[in-house]
């Protein structure tokens, strides 16, 4: 998202629009699959002084908000993405940990239905591939 498509996104979310939010979209935008101690970083290096627990709740507001997803693949760190209403999945290099995303065959959410949903109505299904890269194959070949 550009600056100015961000100051209008926080606002058609009814979130006030300040510094450390722009900052975290724009981070977002330009790392995909970022995780928070990157988008903390990057945050700082744009702002200057701005608590670890500031971010986090920022990320907090703009996912709650649907402006940014956040995704967990690996079980250990949470990772954040712009939000694109696009319904896709990812996969997950085993070996470096290079995410990608991978587009939903079906298109619409939910992609696909579990054979029992135990009366839930379901919404979505996240889907994550495990695997290896390109790189990581090559590299693992030429040992």
């Amino acid at each position: 998202m550009a600056p100015d498509e961000n100051v209008d996104a926080l606002r058609q979310a009814g979130l006030r629009v300040t510094a450390p939010r722009l900052a975290a979209l724009a981070v977002i935008a330009q790392h995909r699959h970022a995780d928070a101690e990157l988008i903390t970083e990057e945050v700082r290096d744009r702002l200057g002084s701005v608590s670890t627990q500031a971010v986090y709740d920022v990320l907090h507001a703009l996912t709650n908000a649907g402006l940014v997803r956040k995704i967990t693949l690996d079980g250990r760190k949470s990772r954040y993405e712009i939000s694109e209403h696009d319904n896709h999945h990812h996969i997950l290099c085993d070996v470096c940990g290079r995410i990608e995303n991978i587009p939903c065959v079906i298109g619409e959410a939910p992609c696909m239905m579990p054979s029992e949903d135990h009366g839930f109505a379901v919404n979505e299904a996240e889907v994550i591939y495990h695997g290896t890269c390109p790189d990581c194959r090559e590299a693992a070949l030429a040992q």
